[in-house]
């Protein structure tokens, strides 16, 4: 019989820690990780064939729910035409003309594999354009694992850095600045020391791998009007947000125009497709048409291209944004009203069709240091509830919820009513 636990201790012989994303192993929620074999719109099944309504999304790009089953005949009739060429092809094309023609600051793209993949080249693109090399970015912001972006305030003044991962040179680390999110003066001191050495300053308008920290508009201005007096370039991470909170994202929500804006999650249509975008000049830096040099071989695969369009143009025909923005609205009003009797208050926090589960906080939580203390180990005792209960969360209290177009009433009404159950359970003794 095929069980968690015999597949984890084979997974632990062949690959690090037995995963190939660290939150897939539960170090932080604790047990042993679960073993999915299938999916179908807003469900997983497991491999003993437990199905649970999920949340997680695969983290965000499936905004139209698992197997969409028009995404799934772009993707069948892509892979009938061939998987991969290494040469021009109209699919790339057709998803390229349709995210410039509706978000007006992506006047040019380069697709490539991973949101990763996609902040290291747009860094590179700022620290040619400007000819400097430092790089401002936020504690309590994810932005890949590329070497320059896994670092961790350090001890010295206006945002000096250290590495937070082995591996990470300390000169790499040097390179970086890091600054607290919704900090003014915080802000004002880097760019008062730095500012005539800082490429770019690169943000997730709406942070969302540290618990979904969202932010002051008035900040994110100031933030935008400091860019523009030291000539550095204002650079928006989308990877989660773009496409999912609407077609043009938290930059449209904002009316703030980024230089450069990188994508992922959703315009693959859950493959594996990232992308920079930003103004023609800046782009055009990029090789061949400059000396900007960035490649891949698998750079907009056609698979993930047209499974990417027919996703995206799905949502354009069914006003998907609308629909996921009343549907989420009225599922986290349940949650609040089926919280409202526990003993330790929870908060619900959204942005779109986005979602955050945590204790009680006094203000709104817009960084990390301001996450309530208890919350990871709160989180880990809800997380195993709903599991018992048929909901599949992310498995980590600093992770985000995603609500889908396969969500219907009935699925998010089950799920409300599992959820709140399951946060009674957690904080009973």
């Amino acid at each position: 019989m095929i069980d968690h636990a015999s597949l984890y201790a084979r997974a632990l012989l062949v690959a690090p820690g037995g995963v190939h994303s660290p939150v897939r192993a539960f170090h932080s929620v604790g047990g042993l990780p679960i073993f999915m074999e299938r999916a179908s719109g807003a469900t997983l099944t497991d491999v003993t064939g437990r199905t649970f309504i999920d949340f997680c999304q695969s983290f965000g790009p499936l905004v139209l729910g698992h197997r969409d089953p028009d995404v799934h005949v772009a993707a069948v009739q892509a892979l009938d035409d061939g998987w991969t060429f290494g040469c021009c092809e109209p699919y790339s094309l057709a998803l390229a003309e349709w995210i410039a023609g509706n978000v007006p600051w992506a006047e040019s793209i380069r697709f490539v594999s991973s949101g990763t993949e996609a902040v290291m080249s747009a860094l590179r693109v700022a620290r040619a354009v400007t000819g400097r090399s430092l790089v401002l970015k936020f504690d309590g912001c994810y932005h890949g694992h590329a070497d320059g972006m896994l670092v961790k305030a350090g001890s010295g003044l206006a945002g000096q850095a250290t590495a937070s991962s082995a591996g990470v040179s300390a000169a790499v680390a040097g390179e970086t600045l890091i600054v607290a999110l919704d900090d003014e003066a915080a802000l004002d001191r880097a760019f008062d020391t730095h500012g005539g050495e800082i490429a770019a300053a690169i943000v997730e308008p709406l942070p969302a791998n540290y618990g979904l920290l969202p932010q002051r508009a008035d900040w994110l201005r100031h933030l935008e009007r400091r860019c523009r007096e030291a000539g550095s370039l204002l650079v928006f991470d989308e990877v989660i947000s773009g496409f999912r909170i609407g077609k043009t994202g938290m930059a449209g929500l904002l009316g703030i125009r980024p230089d450069l804006v990188t994508f992922g999650k959703v315009i693959g249509g859950g493959f594996p497709v990232g992308a920079y975008a930003g103004r023609r000049a800046l782009m055009d830096r990029v090789a061949p048409a400059g000396n900007v040099y960035q490649a891949g071989t698998l750079s907009a695969n056609p698979v993930g291209m047209r499974a990417g369009l027919a996703a995206l143009t799905k949502m354009e025909t069914h006003d998907g944004w609308a629909v996921l923005e009343r549907r989420a609205e009225r599922f986290c009003a349940e949650l609040v009203d089926g919280f409202a009797n526990l003993l330790k208050p929870l908060c619900v926090v959204r942005q779109g069709s986005i979602f955050w589960i945590h204790t009680r906080a006094a203000g709104v939580v817009r960084r990390p240091d301001a996450i309530p203390a208890g919350n990871a180990e709160w989180f880990s005792r809800f997380f195993h509830a709903a599991i018992d209960r048929g909901v599949y969360l992310p498995p980590s209290s600093y992770e985000v919820g995603f609500i889908s177009m396969a969500h219907d009433a009935q699925t998010l009404e089950t799920a409300a009513a599992a959820l709140i159950d399951a946060a009674h359970a957690a904080e009973a003794p």
